[in-house]
C-alpha cells in the first residue's frame, strides 16, 4: 500500500508540473515582454509618473479584486463531476450560472472604481491628467473579468492556451509603449496603452473559452436557462463565498501594498517599488500558477481517496521544487542587484536594489502557500485557507505604515518577509492537520 501511495504521487506531481510547465511557457515569454515594456516606460516617464501610471492601474485592479466574484474554481470542482456523468447540458447551465455572477460583479466593479478614483486619487499622489482618466480607466477593471472561461481551460486541459493568452497583454503593452514613447504622448498615453492592454486580455479570455467550448461540449448556447444548477451542484453558494474569498485575499497581499507605500511615500516611492517588485514577480507568479495547474490534480486525488499520505508528498514535493527553483533568483539580486536595477529602470531607480532582494526573499517565502491553499481547497476546506489569509493579508497589514515610516521604502520589504514566511507556514502546517492518519490508525501502526 506505501509503494502504491507513493507512486500515485509521482504521478500526480508529474502532471501537475506537465500542466505548469504549459502556462510557463506562455508566461516565460510574457515576463520578458513585461521587461521590454517597463524599461520603455521606467526611462520615458521616470520615476514619479512611472508610479502614477504603476498606482493608477494597481487601484482599479484591487478595486476588482475585492468585488469581482470569480467561479473558477466550482467550475472546476462541479464541473468535473459534470464531465464524469456525461452531463453536457449540466456543465454549460454551469458556466452561465458561474458568467451570470462574474459579471455582475464586474459591473459593480467598474462603478465602484469609477467613483472613488476622483476621491482617493490625490491621495496617491495622482496627476490632474490621472485624476481626469479616472473614469474611462475604471474599465480596465475587465482584466479581471475572465474567471469563467479561465476555468473551463483548466478543467478541459487547456492549459497551454492559458499560457498563450498569458502573452496577449504584455505584447499589447510592449507594442502601445514603444508607440506612447515614440510619439512623446507622456502619462496619457500610457494609461491609454495600459488600458487597451486590460480590455484585449479579458476580451482574449472569452474568446479561448467560446471556441473550447464548441471543441468540447455537444451543441454548448451561450444563452439559456440556468434552471436547476444550485439542484444540481449543492453547496454551490458556500463553496464559490469561500473560495473567492480566499482568492480575494491572497490578491490583496500583493496589490495593497504598492497603494500604501503612494499613500505614504509618494508616487515617486510607488515608482522604485514597482521596479523593485518586478523581481519578486518572477518568483511569485509561477508559484500562484502552481496552485493553479495544481487544484484539478489534487481534487481528483482526493475524489479517490487519496487525501491523506499522496496529498502531503505531493505538496512537500511541490514546494521543495519551487523553494529550489526560486533560489537563483535571490542570489543573483543579492550580488548583482544594483546592476539589474539600473538595467530595468535607469539610474533613477538605482535606489529600489535593496528593496528588490527584500521583496524577493519574501516571495520565495511565500513560494508554499499557493499549492497549500489549492490542497485545503481540494479537500473542501477552503475557509481554514480564507482564515489564514485574513490572518496574513488584513492581521499583519496595519504593520506595514508604521514599518515604511520606521525603516522607509525598505519596511516594505521586511514586511513582505514576515507575510510570506506566517502564510506559508501556516497553510503548510493545516494540510498537514487535515491530512493526519485517523487516531485509530496512528495507533495500530
Amino acid at each position: 500500500m506505501p509503494r502504491k501511495a507513493e507512486g500515485a504521487g509521482q504521478g500526480l506531481v508529474g502532471r501537475i508540473y506537465a500542466n505548469l510547465m504549459r502556462l510557463l511557457g506562455g508566461k516565460a515569454a510574457a515576463a520578458l515582454l513585461g521587461l521590454g515594456y517597463m524599461v520603455v516606460a521606467t526611462r520615458t516617464l521616470g520615476p514619479t509618473d512611472y508610479g502614477v501610471l504603476v498606482l493608477v492601474h494597481t487601484f482599479a485592479m484591487t478595486i476588482g479584486g475585492i468585488i469581482e466574484f470569480p467561479g473558477w474554481h466550482a467550475i472546476v470542482r462541479y464541473g468535473a463531476q459534470a464531465l464524469a456523468q456525461d452531463d453536457h447540458p449540466r456543465l454549460v447551465r454551469l458556466l452561465r450560472f458561474a458568467a451570470l455572477v462574474e459579471g455582475a460583479g464586474g459591473l459593480a466593479s467598474i462603478l465602484v472604481a469609477a467613483t472613488l478614483a476622483p476621491i482617493l486619487g490625490p491621495h496617491l499622489g495622482w496627476s490632474s491628467t490621472a485624476i481626469a482618466l479616472a473614469l474611462p480607466y475604471s474599465f480596465a477593471v475587465l482584466a479581471t473579468i475572465r474567471a469563467t472561461p479561465a476555468g473551463y481551460l483548466q478543467l478541459v486541459g487547456r492549459f497551454g492556451w492559458l499560457g498563450l493568452h498569458n502573452l496577449v497583454a504584455p505584447t499589447v503593452r510592449l507594442a502601445g509603449a514603444l508607440m506612447a514613447a515614440w510619439a512623446g504622448w507622456g502619462l496619457t498615453g500610457f494609461l491609454l496603452v495600459w488600458l487597451v492592454a486590460a480590455l484585449s486580455e479579458w476580451a482574449a479570455m472569452w474568446l479561448l473559452g467560446l471556441v473550447a467550448m464548441r471543441q468540447t461540449l455537444r451543441a454548448p448556447r451561450v444563452l439559456g436557462s440556468m434552471q436547476g444548477t444550485l439542484r444540481e451542484n449543492p453547496g454551490i453558494w458556500r463553496f464559490m463565498v469561500a473560495a473567492n474569498a480566499d482568492v480575494t485575499l491572497t490578491e490583496l497581499a500583493a496589490r495593497i501594498p504598492p497603494l500604501f507605500v503612494g499613500w505614504t511615500l509618494g508616487p515617486a516611492a510607488a515608482g522604485l517599488y514597482a521596479v523593485a517588485q518586478r523581481a519578486a514577480v518572477l518568483i511569485q507568479q509561477p508559484a500562484q500558477m502552481m496552485g493553479q495547474a495544481a487544484y484539478a490534480e489534487l481534487a481528483r486525488l482526493v475524489a479517490s481517496h487519496g487525501g491523506g499520505a499522496a496529498l502531503r508528498a505531493a505538496l512537500l514535493r511541490c514546494a521543495g521544487v519551487a523553494l529550489a527553483a526560486a533560489s537563483p533568483v535571490v542570489l543573483i539580486l543579492a550580488f548583482a542587484g544594483d546592476d539589474v536595477v539600473v538595467a530595468l529602470g535607469g539610474r533613477s531607480f538605482a535606489g529600489a536594489a535593496g528593496l528588490m532582494l527584500l521583496l524577493a526573499i519574501g516571495r520565495a517565502f511565500w513560494l508554499m502557500a499557493p499549492a497549500a491553499s489549492a490542497a485545503l481547497t481540494a479537500l473542501g476546506k477552503p475557509s481554514l485557507s480564507v482564515g489564514i489569509n485574513v490572518v496574513v493579508s488584513l492581521g499583519l497589514l496595519p504593520l506595514l505604515p508604521w514599518m515604511m515610516e520606521r525603516y522607509g521604502l525598505a519596511g516594505a520589504g521586511w514586511h513582505a518577509i514576515l507575510q510570506g514566511l506566517a502564510a506559508s507556514v501556516l497553510l503548510l502546517m493545516l494540510v498537514l492537520y487535515q491530512t493526519r492518519a485517523p487516531r485509530a490508525d496512528r495507533v495500530l501502526a
